[in-house]
């Protein structure tokens, strides 16, 4: 498969460090706005933490959309698709990717085969919204602490946090299991529709049919719309729709364009079904979003 086709939909994660495989986005500093799109559709190899210090936002994670506020923790899994938006202004949030294979042991030892290896291997999947708990909390801020100061041997209390936060997740957040096969499995859906991703972030503008899409990997239209449903939690329709209106917030924010312009700019030949649109997703109207923005 072509990589800039895979590129679309997996999103790539260099490391400040690539022998010592981690980082970690402190919050930005400017305010959200209610409803604006912190990251669209993607997944990537390395596990991420999101630790929400203030506000409050919405993170999908596989098909399911899950509701943070401040002190919760959102696991990412490797290979997950997410998705996130925000849901107050003063939302504020660490993100931080780990590769796993940071914690790998050249010998075969009990943590190395019974965690490490399911873990580096997407075999072991941990429960993505964990509420308040000030021990991963506190994990979070002493590897962020560490990774700021960069003291002498500060790449051994790093890892001796991230093993802490791993036990705390395989203790009390139900990680579960996942076969060889089941992975495999997965992994081919997702680079079989890379592909379609790839199409429609290009093309978003224009009118894009199931038919077209599912030729374009192979797939009748029943297969093709049973898949993008079952990876996406949505239609394609849906998908396209979100894609637009994510594309829209730009525009609205840069207001040069009108309401209607922005709506003919991001695909909708209806500015009232646009609107709708914008509104059911966003939570407000385009005019308001506008004026907020401002």
């Amino acid at each position: 498969m072509d990589k800039n086709e895979l590129a679309s939909l997996r999103e790539p994660m260099p490391m400040p460090n690539p022998a010592f495989p981690i980082k970690i986005h402190p919050p930005r500093r400017e305010r959200f706005e209610i409803g604006e799109t912190l990251f669209s559709h993607h997944w990537h190899d390395h596990i991420e933490f999101l630790y929400f210090a203030a506000g409050s936002a919405t993170i999908e994670c596989g098909s399911v959309p899950y509701e943070f506020q401040a002190g919760d923790l959102c696991v990412v899994n490797s290979n997950e698709l997410h998705y996130g938006i925000a849901r107050s202004k003063d939302l504020s949030y660490y993100a931080m990717i780990v590769d796993i294979t940071l914690l790998h042991s050249q010998s075969e030892d009990a943590v190395e085969r019974k965690f490490i290896s399911p873990i580096t291997q997407r075999r072991m999947l941990f429960r993505n919204r964990i509420g308040k708990d000030e021990q991963f909390t506190d994990c979070m801020m002493a590897i962020y602490a560490e990774l700021e100061r960069e003291e002498a041997g500060f790449e051994l209390a790093v890892k001796s946090h991230l093993y802490k936060l791993l036990a705390l997740l395989v203790r009390g957040q139900e990680a579960t299991m996942r076969n060889a096969v089941e992975y495999n499995s997965r992994i081919k859906e997702l680079e079989r529709l890379a592909p379609v991703f790839h199409e429609i972030d290009n093309r978003y503008k224009e009118q894009l049919t199931v038919q077209e899409l599912a030729d374009l990997v192979g797939l009748s239209r029943y297969h093709f719309s049973r898949l993008f449903k079952q990876l996406t939690d949505k239609t394609l329709v849906e998908y396209i729709n979100l894609v637009r209106i994510n594309k829209s917030e730009s525009l609205l924010r840069d207001g040069r364009l009108t309401i209607s312009e922005v709506a003919l700019q991001t695909g909708f030949n209806d500015i009232y079904y646009f609107s709708r649109m914008f509104k059911k997703l966003k939570k407000m109207p385009p005019s308001e979003w506008r004026g907020l923005s401002r």
